[in-house]
């Protein structure tokens, strides 16, 4: 039986296919500008960031289309895929600009986590690979498996 990846206690959601289809570049991080409501349903785990993106709007960051479960006892109006403000340095934000602005650079959301107390967003910049990237990276990951466990079987005897 396979052993599954335990996240770490301070990772709150991850976009593991943002790793298989986009080629990472560099990572940032984030703060979120967050409502108290989405900070509580955030502490019990109920944030997802698999569909999301950022948007740069009038040199700011958003997180749109992350989704964040409203909290069950309460009487006020929620909207769970509200877009979010990134919080980063201007020098931050330039550079993002900047790279994002030539042609196949995009930003990405990879991971939700404490920090300190606080919530961060871990931020990439990426370049979209095409399916023969694909198919070249799950060659890759199998050879290296297949390697690994002759590796093992060779030790033991």
């Amino acid at each position: 039986m396979a052993k599954k990846n335990k996240k770490s206690k301070n990772t709150i959601s991850e976009n593991r296919k943002a790793r298989f289809d986009f080629e990472i570049s560099k990572k940032f991080e984030a703060g979120l500008s967050l409502l108290g409501w989405e900070t509580k349903s955030i502490r019990e785990n109920n944030a997802q960031i698999a569909e999301a993106y950022t948007l740069l709007k009038d040199s700011e960051a958003y997180l749109i289309g992350s989704y964040i479960d409203p909290l069950k006892n309460s009487n006020q109006e929620m909207d769970p895929t509200r877009s979010r403000k990134l919080l980063l340095n201007r020098k931050e934000l330039n550079e993002i600009i900047k790279s994002t602005s030539q042609k196949g650079n995009t930003c990405i959301p990879t991971k939700l986590y404490w920090k300190n107390g606080l919530i961060k967003c871990e931020i990439a910049l990426a370049i979209g690979k095409k399916s023969q990237d694909k198919r070249n990276t799950i060659k890759s990951r199998d050879w290296d498996r297949q390697k690994a466990k002759e590796l093992r079987e060779r030790n033991k005897n």
